[in-house]
């Protein structure tokens, strides 16, 4: 694959934050977390873990010298708790030790006096007690109530989905050193290393200038480190900045699972209108979020729910109302598609309960509904350059959709016990941070005069390669050999001010900043390379492979000997550039506008075998038709794809988190709470790209690839449930996922 980062992994030579060396002095810090969901903190009492062995210092909120608060978009979530706990997993106190035996033992000495509160874990309920993270948000177009009356069918019903478990290999972690004059450096396990660096800056009351965050790689993400990861690191800062020692702060995984947040449940009520021939008319629903004890990101989450309420289809009447309901659970946050799975789920399994209500097919109403150029997204965007048709039609000439359907059907007229299942899923999401300003990045190129190259972006790589494709545009734009150039770590003194490595657009926003400094250098060493072959006119000049052409013409001078008489001329081999998405907006007060720069789309085909005994299935066949637009890297690009639709499989089939009415999460461990493996992926897996897709918004046209395949895993749910179909005629079941083994067999014998 010619990824670097790849061949360091295999090695075992790639170094994340537990690998790191410190100083003989370094703290390790323990974190005292809440024993209940709701309650009042009578007292906290650290009197007997402060006299354990190896123990420096133990803190609560008394000590922390600025703002208790690290609430991003809502100021509502304390760094240690002060009078109450809202949730079990919520830090109450941190202990520093020479050693984090230690520091774990005394944690376990610090006396903690409760009182009890009621508890809401229920979405629903939380709603109905008018507890809310802000007031409800609603999107609309067309005629809704007028749209009713234009319906041949009208069906209603109530979907639920499910968390999902983050599970990134390295958990929460972070190291804090003090510098001179109240300075820090924190290295963070984050997606968004200048969210830290103001979270620190508020927490201690000093400036951000003072606190530099850097970030090699991350050992993994999906959305959980982009706004979680500040809590960790905010503390192990505070506890350098009290005590002016290094702290280290690990999270051990049986912690990280309990006190961090999930994808959003969502509990979600619908009701849809369509034409005898298949056209929607009119969906209306309404979303209750789960967000949990505190806001995090969840009216963002939630937002972009709204945003993807049709997936991939044109309907003219919409009405969809958000409401992100407070709990007693941990603060759920970003995860991978961000509320559009959610979204999307919903709409499927409304066009699914119409066509087996309505008696048309389901593919049917599918592919006559796919959105075209020219037609509104529900929040006022027009559609341009919609490949929704482009890829169902490629997916169905290459994969045959017509003959497969026969193969299933051949397939269950056979057999009595064991039945296939067939699905199509397609999708649509778009690219941009819903918050215009986010969409913004710069960057920092530097050759070096023996002609390497440093790169310094936003960009944080979290395993999805987003490095590399940084070093091949870079490549490509010099035309010179990747082994030229080294990606710098992330770091918030080289790259101020920026947005996290989120949204799949961390490839688009700091890709673009480096072409535009790429481009600046690349016009000076054509002006200066013009002086040194003498001639006037420097669009004569090229570069290939490392050396200057001339109106097409080899010449004998190199990249490295243009570099090293550029720099003996007092040219300037750096440049800082700036990106901002250009031609987006949108206005929260009429929630209408251009959020989004361009859509990916795509289209898969399932087809999963089930055993209707044992309620056990099996992944037979995914195949996939997608929008990559003009790929920077396929072989990085097909990781995602499959990566993303495993987890989308995991999130709809077996990964399933349970709490106790209590708030105690119950699938807490590897033991209780299942991923796919290797045993669960689809026997066949195959990947085509789009043709003649080009996007203008992408670095060399390419198009965002992290979050989009994640919704092809929808498509497996509806085919594990046709597969039930087939076995019993009659089959009523909720639309709730996920669908474990457990829940199909209880529903094929109920």
């Amino acid at each position: 694959m010619n990824n670097p980062d790849v061949n360091k992994h295999v090695r075992g030579e790639s170094i994340f934050i537990d690998d790191i060396s410190l100083p003989a002095e370094t703290l390790h810090c323990a974190v005292l977390d809440s024993a209940f969901a709701h309650a009042g903190l009578v007292s906290i009492n650290t009197n007997r873990a402060e006299k354990m062995n190896g123990v420096i210092a133990v803190l609560t909120s008394k000590d922390i010298p600025g703002e208790n608060q690290i609430g991003g978009i809502i100021q509502d979530e304390t760094l240690l708790a002060v009078d109450e706990v809202k949730y079990i997993g919520e830090p109450l106190a941190i202990v520093l030790a020479d050693s984090i035996t230690n520091a774990r033992k005394a944690a376990a000495y610090i006396d903690v006096e409760y009182k009890k509160l009621p508890v809401i874990t229920d979405a629903r309920e939380a709603c109905k007690n008018g507890s809310l993270i802000q007031q409800p948000t609603i999107f609309e177009s067309g005629d809704i109530d007028k749209a009713w009356g234009e319906c041949d069918f009208v069906y209603e019903g109530r979907v639920e989905t499910g968390g999902q478990e983050h599970l990134y290999l390295e958990t929460q972690c972070a190291v804090a050193y003090p510098k001179e004059e109240d300075k820090l450096l924190v290295l963070s396990s984050t997606q968004h290393p200048t969210a830290v660096q103001r979270a620190i800056s508020r927490v201690l009351g000093i400036p951000m200038s003072n606190i530099e965050v850097d970030v090699l790689r991350l050992g993994g993400a999906f959305g959980g480190k982009e706004d979680q990861a500040t809590h960790w690191a905010v503390l192990s800062a505070l506890g350098a900045h009290i005590t002016r020692k290094p702290v280290k702060l690990v999270l051990p995984r049986y912690q990280d699972i309990r006190v961090t947040g999930k994808r959003h449940p969502y509990s979600s009520d619908y009701k849809i209108g369509l034409k005898k021939n298949g056209k929607i008319i009119a969906f209306e629903v309404i979303y209750y979020q789960n967000a949990g004890a505190c806001a995090d990101l969840s009216p963002a989450v939630l937002e972009r729910t709204l945003f993807h309420v049709t997936n991939s289809y044109f309907i003219p009447n919409v009405r969809a109302t958000g409401i992100s309901c407070k709990t007693n659970l941990v603060p759920n946050t970003a995860f991978r598609g961000f509320g559009g799975p959610q979204a999307m789920f919903v709409v499927e399994s409304a066009l699914h309960d119409a066509a087996e209500k309505s008696g048309i097919s389901y593919q049917t109403i599918q592919k006559s509904n796919l959105i075209k150029d020219g037609e509104l997204f529900h929040y006022g965007q027009t559609c341009e350059n919609s490949n929704a048709l482009k890829c169902w039609e490629e997916a169905e000439r290459l994969y045959d959709f017509i003959q497969i359907k026969k193969n299933v059907d051949e397939f269950n007229q056979k057999n009595k016990l064991v039945k296939k299942g067939f699905s199509i899923m397609p999708v649509c999401f778009g690219i941009s941070f819903t918050s215009s300003f986010l969409n913004q990045a710069s960057a920092l190129v530097h050759i070096y005069t023996d002609g390497s190259i440093g790169v310094s972006t936003a960009a944080v790589e979290m395993g999805q390669g987003v490095n590399t494709k940084i070093k091949t545009i870079v490549a490509e734009k010099f035309s010179v050999s990747s082994d030229r150039i080294k990606i710098e770590s992330t770091n918030t003194t080289r790259i101020a001010n920026s947005s996290a490595t989120a949204a799949s657009s961390g490839a688009d926003l700091n890709g673009n900043a480096v072409l535009l400094s790429c481009s600046n250098i690349l016009e000076r060493l054509k002006k200066s390379a013009a002086e040194e072959l003498v001639t006037e006119d420097k669009s004569e000049i090229e570069f290939a492979d490392e050396f200057v052409f001339v109106n097409g013409k080899k010449t004998e001078l190199t990249w490295t000997k243009l570099v090293q008489k550029s720099y003996m001329k007092r040219i300037n081999l750096s440049s800082h550039s700036f990106y901002a998405t250009p031609e987006i907006y949108f206005d929260r007060t009429i929630n209408k506008g251009r959020p989004f720069a361009y859509h990916v789309y795509g289209t898969a085909l399932i087809v999963v075998e089930l055993d209707c005994i044992l309620g056990r299935y099996k992944l037979d066949t995914v195949k996939i038709v997608h929008d990559f637009g003009k790929s920077l890297h396929p072989k990085v690009d097909i990781g995602q794809v499959e990566g993303g639709l495993l987890q989308g499989i995991g999130w709809m089939t077996m990964e399933e988190i349970i709490y106790s009415q209590e708030g105690r999460l119950l699938s807490n461990s590897l033991s209780t709470y299942k991923v796919p493996d290797i045993y669960f992926t689809p026997q066949n897996i195959e990947v085509n790209f789009l043709e003649e897709s080009i996007n203008k918004f992408g670095p060399f046209n390419s198009k965002a690839i992290g979050e989009p395949p994640l919704m092809y895993g929808i498509g497996v749910y509806f085919a594990i449930r046709n597969a039930m179909k087939a076995y019993k005629k009659n089959l009523v079941m909720d639309y709730s996922a996920p669908l474990t083994p457990e829940k199909v067999l209880m529903n094929l014998f109920m």
